[in-house]
């Protein structure tokens, strides 16, 4: 009895993943198609990555950091292994708070968001730090700059930060579950005083993180259980269409890879896994067509038919092991 059950479980899964694997776009299922296509942190110390940002400077490479409690580092990490190729070390900052996002800037720049404030309003102000991204990818401290920001409407909460890749100014989404704002800070940020960000636009999004593409054209923008791309135009943003951000545990990175051809995911959690998918290219009336997109879901997203199936064919699988272990 316990074989049959076995083989029964191991067969439906088999056809519901290879189900699946037929209702995904052929770049998905084959692993065809430009851009980096995901990986799985292997690094023990990174077990809340709660920002991710790809290098310009070493291909293949994306910086993530850990959420609160980690100290002043961020991680370079190799896509092809998933593996730490260097730990850098914050010099010069003090002890970080509640670091929740990064961001490349012009001229191999990174930007560190200290912005995080889960009590939505007790600090009075937050930081940033930018410092030159390694020539040399190796564990080694570097000197970061670090900037005061406020809010010109008060203290916030906020987990998305983003740098304009051909400008270099800085953004940053308040974290809002009924939606947010998009501030904007100063031309150039200034180590004496503060830097006020302002609100310029509305974000339809409780948002966890967010990403310019390579040519500063659109915004990303996720949330848990889905995104919003925009079309930029020097800060007025037109809302241009979903995002197809995958199911995570608790997703709160984006960033293009270099070439700008994919997005890619990232969610908290030891062992968790970067899932890549197509960057939006279509017109918004064709990526929001209930053909391209499948079935919406809150925040904006959409899940595809093949997720669905894996997701009911785990169940299956996971239901035959308890009536096994009853038997």
């Amino acid at each position: 009895m316990r074989r049959s059950f076995s083989v029964l479980a191991a067969a439906l899964l088999t056809g519901t993943l290879l189900t699946g694997a037929c209702a995904l776009p052929a770049s998905a299922a084959d692993g065809a198609g430009a851009g980096d296509q995901g990986f799985t942190f292997k690094d023990p110390r990174i077990t809340e990555s709660s920002g991710l940002a790809a290098s310009r400077r070493h291909p293949g490479i994306y910086w993530t950091h850990n959420d609160s409690g980690d100290g002043p580092y961020i991680y370079a990490v190799d896509s092809r292994t998933g593996k730490t190729v260097a730990r850098i070390t914050l010099r010069g900052i003090g002890s970080p708070r509640d670091v929740e996002a990064i961001s490349m800037g012009p001229d191999d720049q990174i930007y560190v968001g200290d912005i995080g404030d889960n009590l939505d309003g007790t600090w009075p102000y937050v930081w940033i730090y930018k410092l030159p991204e390694p020539k040399v990818l190796k564990d080694q401290t570097v000197t970061a700059a670090q900037y005061v920001v406020k809010y010109a409407n008060g203290p916030r909460n906020a987990e998305s930060l983003v740098v304009h890749p051909k400008t270099g100014r800085v953004y940053i989404i308040d974290k809002k579950e009924d939606g947010g704002h998009l501030y904007e800070g100063p031309a150039t940020l200034s180590t004496s005083g503060a830097n006020v960000f302002k609100p310029i636009a509305t974000v339809d999004l409780w948002a966890t993180d967010a990403a310019f593409s390579p040519d500063g054209r659109r915004l990303a923008v996720r949330g848990y259980f889905g995104g919003i791309y925009y079309d930029w135009n020097g800060g007025r943003i037109k809302r241009e269409g979903r995002l197809d951000v995958p199911m995570q545990g608790q997703g709160e990175g984006v960033t293009y890879s270099a070439d700008g051809t994919k997005l890619l995911y990232s969610s908290e959690g030891a062992d968790s896994a970067v899932e890549a998918k197509d960057a939006p290219g279509r017109p918004a009336s064709t990526s929001d067509s209930p053909s391209a997109k499948g079935t919406s879901g809150p925040d904006g997203g959409s899940y595809k038919l093949g997720a669905v199936i894996v997701a009911a064919g785990a169940a299956v699988l996971f239901g035959m092991r308890r009536l096994r272990r009853r038997g």
